[in-house]
């Protein structure tokens, strides 16, 4: 039986943390990708979904949007997440969700219960992604499909360019391994999925370039989800020793500067078939 999620402890790893400012990012994130990453993930009236690490909904309440008449059963560890998921959730008057605390680990339900499994950006932040997968394929039907969607922070090139950028983002790279996770992952997700055994793999890279021309992926993308998740770990950059303040704060500023340039950033959503 899983605890209740009073009984549960905030995860650790997570390495972005869990205030306010990040759950303002994780939902512009969520805006602004949203139909470059969702619009094709529709399933049949009926079924029933497990999305696995939902997070604060940022991802949710589109899995919703996009599939009205499915039945969604959305989990994750962190209490204040689900919290904040089940508020966005009721504030926007969606009814075809549920929310529970489970750990992608040991989930809580029978085999096969689940026609699909949808999970997103939640593989980077575990040391144990083939496991991960394997005991949610456990959980879903036969011929039941799992959806994946990771970024990978190495397929980043912008312009103007700086080797100062290049570090400050090294930093946010690093940082997450220590921590266990890959924040490379997206260009493992073929082999991840073919590893935990699944059939009929099918990997799509969604390559986001922005420009001036683009107001609205400048702010949402470059600014408001890339520039802050780098700004976030400014503190454990520095503490660590792995780069000197001068260079964090050139570099920042050189990541500003694309704004006026060009950015481009690599999503990769795979499917596949138990």
């Amino acid at each position: 039986m899983i605890p209740g999620a009073a009984d549960m402890k905030e995860p650790k790893k997570y390495v972005h943390g869990y205030s306010e400012k990040e759950n303002d990012r994780l939902h512009d994130q969520a805006g602004t990708l949203a139909g470059f990453l969702h619009d094709d993930t529709v399933y049949a009236p009926g079924k029933m979904i497990l999305e696995a690490g939902c997070g604060v909904g940022a991802q949710t309440i589109f899995l919703a949007r996009n599939n009205p008449r499915a039945h969604i059963l959305s989990v994750d560890l962190s209490p204040s997440s689900l919290s904040k998921a089940r508020d966005l959730i009721r504030r926007n008057r969606i009814r075809n969700v549920e929310f529970q605390a489970a750990d992608i680990f040991n989930l809580p339900f029978p085999d096969r219960s689940f026609d699909h499994v949808f999970i997103c950006f939640v593989l980077e932040h575990l040391s144990r992604p083939v496991e991960a997968l394997q005991k949610l394929k456990k959980v879903l039907k036969p011929q039941g499909t799992i959806t994946v969607i990771e970024g990978d922070h190495g397929s980043t090139f912008f312009y103007p360019e700086s080797e100062k950028a290049c570090r400050t983002i090294r930093c946010l790279i690093d940082i997450q391994a220590k921590l266990g996770g890959d924040s490379l992952i997206g260009r493992r997700v073929y082999p991840l999925l073919e590893q935990a055994g699944f059939r009929n793999v099918r990997v799509s890279p969604r390559m986001i370039c922005v420009d001036p021309g683009k107001p609205f992926l400048v702010k949402g993308f470059t600014r408001n989800t890339f520039i802050a998740m780098v700004e976030g770990v400014k503190n454990q950059a520095l503490s660590s020793g792995m780069i000197d303040p001068k260079t964090w704060r050139e570099g920042i500023r050189d990541l500003y500067k694309t704004m006026k340039g060009t950015f481009c950033y690599t999503f990769f959503k795979g499917t596949g078939v138990k």
